[in-house]
């Protein structure tokens, strides 16, 4: 298959910085549409993913799958997009289509979906690159549309920080007798909050930090409880139907899991790893409680989402950055110094 040269940000080890480099993209196939990338968010999964936390990383790699840009070519077969678009790719760009998930848009959960990073380009027969580059070409199926009234920018976090908790929020039915509380205000925290809010859940932070209160309440929580603060965490004890818990690294859930109501469910949206320290069964089997996992969400509940955030007028909190910038972002992400969504200007990348 043909493919063509263009501009990327990315790393070649575990270790080294991200730095300019040039990657291969796919001429577009019958199916295709070629997006020119205007922006692109930064998720804490890109620095995982750069650095090898995980383990399975293979190099060169180009993170980025919050992506929004503009059609600049389609295939024969496409029809859903033209040319001047606005569009958007999220976390997956290719599934098997045929299994039992993919057949009801669960796309996230197929044994075989293809990452926008780090997945498997079987047209290319190599690892896919992502949006930290000039454009991307990616299936008709995976590309989304963008609401008009939205600002371009601030809409790319909702791909990832968006869906990823948009979909419990659906998943375990949210509504206005809803009561939800969200563990953690940063990049998926703050958008739990406002996803809830607008679905008319009664909405609680759960956070170490009484700074945040203010910032929460701004976002659209009703309360904040200090989980450090015993009084506090006791008079909400059995009192949430769910907990989005959004913290990116270990953590004790033990004492969250007690403020969930009889048949509540603490869904684990940040964290991929083993619970340390270990989860006491008591209060799950006392009151029929659940700890859930739930990862991204398909393409018609990632557009489905899209379409709420234009409806509402929701978008992510962010401070743009230049691609130059990085590896400086990387270092203050880990020190959750972001307010709240890093989203790179591409142009920057052209320069």
């Amino acid at each position: 298959m043909n493919t063509k040269q263009v501009k990327a940000f990315g790393t070649e080890a575990a270790d080294a910085n991200l730095e300019k480099l040039n990657i291969q993209r796919r001429e577009i196939t019958p199916n295709d549409v070629e997006i020119d990338i205007e922006y692109c968010g930064v998720c804490h999964s890109d620095l995982h993913f750069a650095r090898n936390d995980w383990g399975f990383s293979v190099y060169p790699v180009v993170p980025g799958h919050e992506i929004v840009g503009t059609v600049v070519g389609v295939g024969a077969n496409v029809s859903k997009y033209k040319i001047g678009d606005s569009v958007a790719v999220g976390c997956l760009v290719d599934s098997c289509r045929s299994c039992a998930n993919c057949k009801v848009d669960l796309e996230q959960y197929c044994p075989e979906w293809v990452g926008t990073y780090g997945g498997h380009d079987k047209h290319l027969d190599m690892q896919t690159f992502g949006g930290y580059s000039e454009s991307i070409v990616v299936d008709e199926h995976f590309v989304l549309s963008l609401p008009a009234n939205l600002d371009k920018a601030a809409i790319a976090p909702v791909l990832c920080a968006g869906i990823t908790t948009w979909s419990p929020l659906r998943h375990w039915k949210v509504g206005k007798d809803t009561k939800v509380a969200v563990v953690g205000l940063g990049g998926l925290g703050h958008m739990a909050i406002k996803l809830a809010d607008a679905l008319g859940a009664e909405v609680t932070l759960i956070s170490r930090s009484p700074d945040k209160t203010q910032d929460a309440m701004n976002l659209g929580a009703d309360r904040v409880v200090i989980s450090t603060d015993e009084s506090q965490m006791n008079a909400v004890q059995g009192y949430f139907d769910l907990i989005i818990d959004t913290v990116p690294y270990i953590h004790d859930i033990n004492p969250y899991v007690g403020t969930l109501s009889t048949n509540g469910t603490l869904v684990l949206v940040g964290y991929l790893g083993p619970l340390d320290p270990m989860l006491n069964s008591m209060p799950m089997i006392m009151g029929r409680k659940t700890v859930a996992g739930s990862l991204i969400g398909g393409i018609a509940e990632t557009q489905e989402l899209l379409d709420f955030c234009g409806e509402h007028g929701i978008t992510s909190e962010i401070e743009m950055i230049k691609i130059q910038d990085i590896n400086e972002a990387y270092e203050r992400m880990l020190k959750s110094d972001v307010h709240y969504r890093f989203v790179i200007d591409m142009s920057s990348l052209k320069k």
